[in-house]
């Protein structure tokens, strides 16, 4: 990286970046912190004018946050407001993973997407879809599988392999 972009940018940071903006935006979301299994959970939850919405858990990647999904929450939640139908809005659960943003570290291996059902659960629903990209893509399609799942519907926007297969010596 050439030193000339490095100066530029502290002086960016240093005279122009305005974090009491970024504070403002940041805090006119509903977030919360609960715990799970002994994980301080970060998440933002906006609920839909809509009467039916449908609840959507949203899950970041690495080396992402909770952050990523600013910009897509109104037109979730709201989408008659942004000029679309409304009988296509979420109710929006953005959970941070542990080690991530404003939720602890991990605690102890073995933390996976049951977390985000109980988190569902406790929220008030039965039912709900999740979303993913990245490390995200890891949790979102286990939900379904979970023992206290109302997961109905699950996308993810990365591909993930979950293992290398050795054969013939070779990976």
């Amino acid at each position: 990286m050439p030193t000339s972009y490095l100066v530029e940018l502290v002086e960016y940071w240093r005279d122009e970046f305005d974090w009491r903006a970024q504070e403002k935006a940041l805090n006119s979301i509903p977030q919360f912190v609960t715990e799970i299994d002994g994980q301080n959970i970060h998440f933002l939850h906006v609920r839909s004018p809509e009467p039916d919405a449908l609840p959507l858990v949203l899950t970041h990647g690495w080396p992402g946050s909770f952050v990523e999904f600013l910009d897509v929450i109104g037109p979730l939640t709201d989408p008659a407001a942004h000029g679309g139908n409304p009988a296509d809005a979420f109710d929006v659960a953005v959970p941070s993973l542990p080690g991530f943003g404003f939720s602890g570290p991990v605690r102890e291996s073995g933390w996976n997407a049951e977390a985000w059902a109980e988190l569902m659960s406790r929220l008030g629903y039965d039912r709900y879809g999740v979303q993913g990209g990245d490390i995200g893509a890891g949790v979102s399609p286990a939900s379904p599988g979970t023992r206290w799942s109302g997961c109905t519907s699950t996308a993810t926007s990365a591909f993930r392999s979950t293992s290398w297969t050795r054969r013939n010596g070779r990976a």
